[in-house]
């Protein structure tokens, strides 16, 4: 009897009821599968959308995912095991994530569905080619 009063504690998130998904104390199982559900929704929409894709945006895509891979990779290496020529790891980082957003405009360009007048795909493809040289050029010309 010191003079202090024990006041409860409000419910946590968990514990109010709600529709949340609190790992561990979850009070409703099918939650889970419900989450489930809807996410192999959300693939299977995404699936069937992308099946109707022209097979050259689909290679570009996987260009896009190679660089992003290779920019990944190049960061966690640095991490691991140091960055000793930091300006060799800045070139080839920036080198990687600007192929990738070169790729990216690239893809914007050949995917026209919005679009009432196609893009012309040799001019689109050299646009693209000279701004990957000149990235590259930049890119070699930091590191030394």
């Amino acid at each position: 009897q010191s003079g202090l009063h024990h006041q409860p504690q409000p419910p946590s998130r968990c514990e109010r009821g709600k529709s949340v998904a609190c790992f561990g104390t979850q009070k409703n199982p099918t939650a889970g599968f419900r989450m489930l559900k809807d996410l192999s929704d959300i693939v299977g929409v995404f699936h069937q959308g992308y099946s109707k894709t022209p097979k050259i945006v689909k290679i570009v895509d996987c260009f896009v995912v190679f660089a992003i891979t290779v920019a990944v990779l190049q960061y966690a290496y640095m991490c691991m095991f140091g960055s000793f020529p930091y300006n060799a790891f800045l070139g080839g980082f920036f080198c990687s994530t600007g192929f990738a957003v070169l790729t990216v405009c690239f893809r914007m360009q050949l995917d026209t569905k919005g679009d009432s007048k196609p893009a012309n795909l040799e001019k689109v493809f050299a646009d693209y080619c000279v701004a990957c040289v000149f990235l590259f050029f930049v890119a070699i010309s930091y590191v030394g």
